[in-house]
């Protein structure tokens, strides 16, 4: 893989399509393609014989995920990679990258609710202004399809369970309030524009390459590295706070899924990612606990520590993936035992 400021995909398109019962080659621009997501992505892409161009900052991802991808994909499907070094809010250096682009997944983002808070028009400036520009270059390209990161955290202050996609409440950050902008500039420019776009509302997203380190990691890999180390982690609020945990891997198939479906009545639409199951902190924690004792028997006797709830976040969050099932025929394969049993010997 070789990492170009300004990258150009030759003619030839090679290989067979990732997806089950697929046959279309195309060309995909991956935003933020260093980081975690993304480089799983462009992994799952390259082994499915697919031209991938990266374009990242480095501002959150890294280069050691697209190092990782080259190891797993080898030098030969390596080379349908090119990396375009640039930032979303750049509009030129976006119209770059979406030349001679067929679908363009959208993953670039100050993607923390806490760094939202702290830099609100920072927050603005990249995940709103830069997905614009992202959406206006696409369609002067001629992309598409646009598949798009939102996130649960549209959902807000409503407390309805599990959440579905109809039913929204007030932002409880400047990043909420980003995301649900995002979906509606998407809605926009399918409506007006003819531009197919496809959100995807991620839940908690897990799997190798999350970062343990920063103020602003998830919660996995913070509390799997401390356990490891043998140090008590810390849950905010009293553990009985509730998310929904999805494999990156099923995440990869969904947006493979959105990018490749011909059902007009997505085009608009954003969709629940998630695994359609509730789990409290508590249970996430003994989990964890009972996986890294595996190889760390003095783990077992550890204890979390607690810590007050923090500004922003949402106490409850379990999907209905009802539509994304019935619409998208996206269904989740790998079970949180079993996502996390993964991750935690891939670790070592």
């Amino acid at each position: 893989m070789r990492y170009n400021r300004k990258a150009r995909i030759g003619a030839a398109r090679i290989g067979v399509s990732y997806m089950e019962g697929k046959g279309q080659e195309r060309t995909w621009l991956v935003t933020g393609a260093a980081g975690f997501i993304g480089s799983h992505l462009v992994e799952g892409l390259l082994l499915g014989g697919q031209l991938v161009v990266g374009f990242d900052n480095f501002s959150t991802g890294s280069r050691e995920n697209l190092e990782d991808v080259a190891r797993v994909v080898g030098p030969e499907r390596g080379a349908n990679f090119r990396l375009v070094i640039g930032d979303i809010r750049d509009r030129n250096a976006c119209f770059e990258a979406c030349r001679g682009v067929d679908a363009v997944v959208h993953l670039a983002a100050m993607a923390s609710v806490p760094a939202s808070l702290a830099n609100p028009e920072a927050c603005h400036a990249v995940n709103v202004n830069g997905f614009l520009k992202i959406l206006s270059c696409a369609r002067a390209a001629g992309v598409k399809r646009v598949v798009y990161a939102s996130s649960s955290a549209v959902y807000g202050d409503d407390e309805t369970l599990p959440k579905v996609e109809s039913r929204i409440g007030k932002p409880l950050s400047p990043y909420a309030l980003s995301k649900r902008m995002d979906e509606e500039l998407a809605d926009m420019a399918w409506r007006l524009y003819g531009l197919p776009c496809v959100g995807m509302r991620f839940f908690n997203v897990y799997g190798t390459r999350q970062d343990p380190k920063g103020p602003y990691a998830a919660v996995i890999p913070i509390w799997v590295s401390a356990l490891e180390r043998l140090e008590r982690p810390v849950i905010y609020g009293d553990g009985t706070t509730t998310r929904d945990f999805v494999s990156v891997t099923d995440v990869v198939r969904a947006i493979r899924l959105a990018a490749e479906t011909e059902n007009a009545a997505c085009f608009g639409e954003a969709f629940n990612i998630a695994a359609g199951a509730s789990t409290s902190l508590g249970e996430l924690f003994a989990l964890l606990r009972a996986e890294v004792a595996k190889t760390r028997p003095e783990a077992a006797g550890i204890e979390p520590r607690y810590a007050d709830f923090r500004p922003g976040d949402i106490r409850h969050s379990t999907a209905d993936i009802s539509r994304v099932r019935n619409l998208l025929g996206f269904e989740p394969r790998i079970s949180l035992e079993e996502g996390l049993g993964i991750l935690i010997r891939n670790s070592h």
